[in-house]
């Protein structure tokens, strides 16, 4: 069973920035951030593997990035220029060794006008 650990979201004003982390324990494959906004749906931020090939939404790329340390099996998202629209509860999502999925509790990052 993996265990996930977040941290990192708050309040921040537009063009600021925050930095997401996420522990996992046990033997990872992927790991990722989704967000959720209020009467949405749940969607891909960014993934790496553990090879360190990354993905991103069109909506966040150049200006957040996904880093991992494998050694730690930690995730980061560092998320500059934040918009209002990034406004949203962030979730740590991995995929252990037999490709089983697990979530994080979530992190609140409100990004204010």
């Amino acid at each position: 069973q993996v265990q996930l650990v977040e941290s990192g979201g708050g309040l921040v004003q537009a063009g600021g920035s925050l930095r997401l982390s996420c522990a996992a324990s046990g033997s990872i494959f992927s790991m990722g951030w989704y967000r959720q906004a209020p009467g949405k749906q749940r969607e891909l931020v960014a993934r790496i593997t553990s090879g360190g090939s990354t993905n991103y939404a069109d909506s966040v790329k150049g200006r957040f990035t996904i880093s991992r340390d494998n050694a730690k099996n930690t995730v980061y998202l560092q998320m500059n220029s934040l918009k209002p629209e990034d406004t949203a509860v962030y979730y740590c999502n991995v995929y252990d060794s037999w490709l089983r999925q697990y979530w994080g509790q979530g992190t609140q990052v409100t990004v204010s006008s």
